[in-house]
């Protein structure tokens, strides 16, 4: 959530930030709500200085014996605290009506983010790796996955719904051990600390990363709780440090969680409908940090290639994009996308998404640290990004080292991970 003083004395940048997002914002209706807040804000100082005024005057006629005028005095205190306890319910509602409409205001674009309307204005930074030249017809991995009987559409569409897939054999022990090796790498390697959070969260959660309010159709709700099934474990590891004040030498803070992740996929019909690039339901690994506001932009760069090293691990070319103001999230200030090749599509698909949502979300969850030697609570700069989408993980590698008759080579880092098995056969 942006700050009201920040907008309100920069009402004009914001309104460009939000046109080059391509989001509304009613700058008027922004002035009415905080014009309305501060002339409440103002009566009742008005009133309280009033009523310290009368006080004093009070206890004055105390002492100087004049009853019937103290008396008088009294009434008209007592009328003057009465205003200011009913315009305590005006504040609240006005305070509440500001905080509303700013839940519903995206993050400003960093000065760094390309302008652009969607993802055909987003701008390549790296490439790694040349996607293999094929001397046969490759297949895609929902043929593979037939072949191999590594994953099963059909029955898990029988068991749950479209949207939804069964691994089998070496198929679900590939996707152990990508979850497996992800964490390992992050942990031993990188630095993050792994955790396994709940896989559900309540509102408060959601509204302190930004889903909530605006993104609930896209949620699934508990019936009859608060709870919603996470869609990424950003929100619960996000929501560890809420209502907190951090020491300023713990950071910058590191957390990698593995997490199943829901997603209705709200208006997304007829998109990626095909095999498992689009799933109701999908493993992640989800990489979490909590930095200084001077070094947060610096993480961001060392979490995207914390990411894209599982890649190259993999021996899986990729190559990275920074997202123009058009097609970022609506958290974010800045965003790297990670993208790999997928043969039968003959493109880069993403496999994750970094960003830095500077303060935005602290706000919304009040998480802050204190620099060492004290003074004023700031505000932390929250970043995540995956590391990586396991799912898809196991797409590149189907597709990208199958062999002429079907079968598929494991990538050598993975070997260990699949307890020796060098190739998935039929």
């Amino acid at each position: 959530m942006l700050d009201s003083k920040y907008v309100e004395e920069n009402l004009e940048k914001v309104a460009a930030g939000m046109k080059d997002r391509g989001a509304p914002f009613d700058s008027g209706r922004f002035r009415s709500l905080d014009q309305e807040r501060r002339q409440i804000i103002k009566r009742v100082e008005e009133l309280e200085h009033e009523r310290n005024v009368g006080s004093k005057r009070f206890g004055e006629l105390k002492r100087e014996g004049d009853q019937g005028a103290a008396d008088r005095l009294q009434a008209e205190l007592r009328v003057i605290s009465d205003k200011i306890k009913d315009l305590a319910g005006d504040r609240s509602n006005a305070d509440n009506n500001l905080r509303e409409f700013l839940l519903g205001v995206p993050n400003m674009p960093h000065e760094s983010v390309p302008v652009g309307k969607d993802s055909a204005d987003n701008r390549e930074v790296r490439r790694w790796g040349e996607p293999r030249v094929f001397g046969f017809e490759p297949k895609d991995h929902v043929e593979l996955g037939k072949i191999l009987d590594i994953i099963d559409l059909d029955r898990a569409a029988k068991i749950t719904g479209a949207r939804f897939a069964l691994y089998k054999g070496l198929g679900a022990r590939l996707e152990r051990a990508l979850i497996n090796f992800m964490l390992d790498i992050h942990t031993r390697e990188h630095g993050y600390k792994e955790v396994l959070p709940p896989f559900m969260a309540n509102s408060e959660s959601f509204i302190g990363t930004g889903n909530l309010p605006k993104f609930a159709a896209d949620l699934f709700k508990v019936e009859g709780t608060d709870y919603y099934l996470i869609p990424t474990a950003e929100v619960p590891v996000t929501n560890i440090h809420r209502d907190e004040i951090l020491s300023g030498d713990d950071l910058p803070i590191k957390y990698a969680a593995y997490t199943p992740c829901f997603r209705s996929e709200a208006g997304s019909y007829g998109k990626d409908v095909r095999g498992i690039i689009r799933q109701h339901q999908f493993n992640k690994v989800e990489l979490v940090k909590f930095a200084a506001p001077e070094s947060s932009y610096d993480e961001l760069e060392s979490l995207t290639a914390n990411a894209y090293r599982i890649l190259e691990l993999l021996e899986l070319p990729y190559r990275v994009v920074v997202l123009c103001t058009g097609d970022m999230g609506f958290s974010s200030a800045k965003t790297y996308d990670i993208e790999v090749w997928v043969p039968s599509e003959n493109t880069y698909r993403e496999i994750s998404s970094c960003s830095n949502f500077q303060d935005f979300q602290a706000r919304r969850a009040s998480i802050r640290y204190r620099q060492a030697g004290g003074g004023k609570p700031r505000l932390v700069h929250t970043l995540n990004g995956s590391g990586l989408a396991v799912g898809r993980t196991v797409v590149a590698i189907l597709e990208n080292f199958q062999e002429p008759d079907g079968t598929v080579t494991i990538p050598r880092a993975l070997v260990p991970y699949m307890g020796g098995v060098e190739r998935i056969t039929t």
